[in-house]
């Protein structure tokens, strides 16, 4: 089942490089080093020492954390926040733009605290700010948002408690924007300004004509759930005016995708937004500000196209086409330029994290070799399979595929009316796996494979099982098809022979990893290497920093991974900077509200009935109960001793 990828070359680091594609996802932060580890270049390509996740994974392990870990590397985050604001910075003055540009991190992207706490430390010298939705996280934000420069966008539905949140921050001096998405929000947020004698400042989220392409499309559109429309706007306009606060007015905010593929619907989104913010200048509101939302995507698959997975631009022409487009229309009637607001979230932490687990079995394609004699059955069945697995030519291939599909099911069938033994069956299913091996090899020597044979090439793959849970971690490839990569991160000197896919250990068909990226097309499975004497595996699933760590669910009661946090230093070094265990199955058992305490009487009450009706002794009471306590205390994936 090995499978060459580049015909007879011999396999080497570049054809690692090419067949796993880590240098188009890779952004520079990830490639491999002469020795076949993967590597992370904190500052990115050529800038700064690298380091070996490989080594990073074993000396987790040395300090008695298990794998599952999800492993963040903090100085990416710092990184993504300089190139964006950088690229920023040199189109605006490249453009002779006359404002400035300042991010905000929406923490529903990552809400983790110390992914809060580094992006507000990274960002603090580009006043980069952060964007809350709910309650919570307009607490969080305020409490760890030490900059009074950065912007704090309160975007989301509003009640009275959240909008005293955000009206105690500009008491003590934070620049709070209230993003008023429905129409109903502009009173309460008059009544609760009036009560604390504070000047709130304003923004409209509107609802854009422009629709993106994408996951996210219905984001903008008369599809949209949120923003203003039309009618909605003049009514606003004319309330604030009654009341004699237009000039709280600063800000006009829209959202059209999360992850916007093609450039040309990021124009155009901010086309549309410029002509409504110059009519706004016009009703009299000072504005001042900008907010694009969101939209920066990822190169999930490193293909630079229009997928819904990747993206056709660069950071330097998302950055112009904004700039261009803001000065195209403005300028027209003399407007001036606005402070420019983006709330990038995905760009900024995507990469930044990492999940890296181990595998623990395979499932192979791979048959038993074909028996010297076949067994004497009352049909021909064994007969027919094996004459077809001999007769596998370029020539034959068609109606060697169309054979070995009819006696496969004529062996079920035959099985299922008593027909053949269970072995008989089981010679019979290997003899088709050797025949569809033999095809799917043979079809390599063909200009044109026929679409039956291609359908039987992306059958044939090994099961790696993986200790981790889809659900938890990466519930995106689970919930939307999300493509993520993933590639060993070590042994990547040796070629990869055998084609698999991943299951992870949740117990669920859903649970598997069985689309991978690739350059022109979704690859259905992706070569690995074979286990080796009971050394660990690792593989990495990268770029998951967005949404992964925050939508996982408890499927199966496997709950958050291990967690390490470092920070590579500039001589090559790096440190631990903060280790935080996984759920115990205590942990995630209290979270579906058992009662950790009664659950434990239940045992022990078991236990004591066991010894009555003569199942176990007294010492072997204290002994199950222990080992029940210990379970209660272990972690809910995969230990080895």
């Amino acid at each position: 089942m090995s499978q060459e990828f580049f015909g007879k070359e011999k396999w080497n680091i570049k054809e690692a490089t090419d067949y796993y594609g880590i240098d188009n996802w890779g952004a520079g932060y990830f490639s491999i080093n002469d020795s076949g580890d993967v590597v992370v270049t904190p500052s990115g390509a050529d800038n700064g020492p690298s380091l070996s996740l490989r080594k990073v994974a074993r000396e987790i392990e040395a300090r008695g954390l298990s794998m599952p870990v999800l492993l963040r590397i903090e100085n990416i985050l710092g990184s993504q926040i300089k190139l964006l604001h950088e690229t920023f910075r040199k189109v605006i003055r490249d453009n002779d733009y006359r404002g400035v540009y300042k991010g905000v991190f929406p923490i529903k992207v990552n809400q983790q605290e110390q992914v809060i706490e580094a992006i507000s430390q990274f960002g603090g010298q580009y006043n980069h700010g952060l964007e809350a939705g709910s309650k919570p996280e307009l607490i969080a934000a305020i409490s760890m948002l030490n900059n009074r420069s950065a912007c704090l966008i309160c975007n989301g539905y509003k009640d009275e408690e959240f909008i005293d949140l955000g009206l105690h921050a500009i008491k003590m001096g934070y620049q709070v924007f209230f993003v008023i998405e429905v129409p109903g929000e502009i009173d309460l947020i008059i009544e609760r300004a009036k009560f604390h004698d504070v000047k709130p400042a304003l923004g409209f989220r509107i609802k854009l004509s422009t629709q993106a392409d994408g996951q996210w499309a219905e984001s903008g559109g008369d599809a949209s759930v949120f923003g203003l429309g039309m009618s909605h706007i003049i009514d606003a306009i004319d309330r604030l005016k009654a009341e004699g606060m237009l000039d709280c007015l600063q800000l006009l905010h829209y959202h059209i995708g999360s992850q916007i593929p093609n450039i040309s619907d990021i124009r155009a989104g901010a086309m549309e937004a410029c002509r409504l913010y110059e009519e706004l200048v016009l009703e009299g509101a000072p504005m001042g500000y900008l907010d694009l939302g969101g939209g920066l995507a990822v190169d999930y698959d490193g293909s630079n196209t229009n997928s819904h997975s990747s993206r056709n631009y660069s950071m330097e022409e998302y950055c112009s086409d904004i700039v261009e487009s803001i000065i195209t229309v403005l300028d027209k009637n003399d407007i001036p330029h606005p402070t420019i607001i983006t709330e990038s979230g995905r760009a900024i932490v995507a990469y930044y994290s990492v999940l890296i687990f181990n595998i623990l079995d395979i499932s192979s394609f791979e048959p038993p070799p074909i028996p010297d004699k076949l067994p004497e059955v009352d049909n021909d069945l064994l007969e027919n399979l094996m004459a077809t697995y001999n007769m596998v030519s370029t020539k034959t291939i068609q109606e060697c595929c169309n054979d070995a599909l009819f006696y496969r099911s004529q062996a079920r069938q035959l099985f299922k009316h008593g027909h053949i033994t269970i072995r008989e069956r089981a010679i019979a299913e290997n003899l088709v796996k050797h025949i569809l091996i033999k095809i799917s090899e043979t079809s390599k020597e063909l200009d044109h494979i026929p679409k039956d044979v291609e359908k039987i090439n992306r059958l044939i793959y090994d099961v790696y099982y993986g200790n981790f849970s889809l659900f938890q971690s990466l519930p995106d490839v689970w919930a939307i098809d999300q493509i993520l990569p993933l590639m060993p991160i070590h042994r990547l000197k040796e070629e990869p022979t055998r084609q698999a896919i991943i299951s992870d250990i949740t117990c669920d068909c859903d649970g598997k990893i069985d689309k991978f990226p690739d350059t022109y097309q979704d690859k259905s499975s992706i070569l690995l290497h074979p286990l080796q004497n009971g050394d660990e595996y690792y593989l990495g699933v990268f770029l998951v920093g967005a949404y992964q760590e925050t939508l996982g669910d408890l499927h199966n009661l496997f709950g958050d991974t291990n967690v390490v946090s470092i920070h590579v230093n500039d001589d090559g070094t790096y440190q631990f900077m903060r280790e935080l265990e996984g759920d115990s199955v205590a942990d995630v058992l209290s979270y579906v509200e058992y009662d950790l305490r009664a659950i434990k009487n239940r045992l022990k009450n078991i236990a004591e009935d066991a010894i009555h009706k003569g199942y176990i002794t007294a010492r072997e009471r204290k002994s199950i109960l222990a080992g029940f306590e210990e379970g209660l205390r272990g972690y809910t994936y995969f230990e080895k001793e």
